[in-house]
């Protein structure tokens, strides 16, 4: 099954079984993108990220952040993260994203890869903080990266692929979360950094 791609009001549209996600190529635009990314790189409260694989503790070489309403904590791969409060960039990105796209977000996970030998394995936003449905908007900033979808358990259906492109905004929809996985493969021939922001709406704390 090969999914259906249309361009609607200037973004683009893929649908497949169970997944929809539409894409802003420019919701930013360059020079917007230049402020950001220095912003980022200057107020965040990076660190890197540790995730438990096969009993043990693993140190990534991606680094990460998590930002949110007072609360609103999130646990993956093992860890609980409690959220720093909101500073002014994340601010800006996030009433600019809720404008667009008529959804509110709590929180949102923030992650640096520093060049293309750092990628993400296949996996699903779909922790039970996240609620049914979750709607996710990623937004990218820096290297263009390759952004690869599958169905969870149907090899027929054709992998969906989307170059992420500095500036742009991806929403991922409707049951996308429980019913597909989303990887990051890595790339040797990019050798510039990218920082992502997923945006989501946590439902439950721990």
């Amino acid at each position: 099954m090969k999914p259906e791609k249309v361009i609607l009001n200037n973004k683009l549209v893929i649908r497949s079984e169970n997944l929809r996600v539409e894409y802003f190529e420019n919701f930013f635009d360059r020079e917007e993108c230049i402020n950001i990314i220095q912003r980022l790189n200057s107020d965040i409260n990076w660190m890197r990220e540790k995730i438990t694989m096969w009993g043990r503790e693993i140190i990534t070489k991606r680094r990460i952040a998590w930002y949110g309403d007072e609360g609103k904590s999130y646990t993956y791969s093992g860890t609980t993260f409690q959220p720093s409060n909101w500073n002014q960039i994340l601010l800006r990105i996030k009433n600019r994203v809720e404008s667009k796209t008529s959804y509110k977000f709590n929180s949102v996970l923030l992650n640096h890869y520093r060049d293309g030998l750092v990628g993400m394995g296949w996996h699903s936003d779909n922790e039970k903080e996240l609620g049914k449905n979750p709607i996710i908007a990623s937004l990218s900033f820096g290297a263009n990266r390759d952004f690869i979808l599958k169905h969870r358990e149907k090899e027929d259906i054709e992998k969906v692929k989307i170059n992420l492109k500095n500036g742009s905004l991806l929403l991922m929809l409707d049951s996308t979360q429980h019913y597909w996985k989303h990887s990051i493969p890595k790339r040797l021939k990019v050798k510039n950094n990218r920082i992502n922001l997923t945006f989501r709406n946590i439902i439950n704390t721990i």
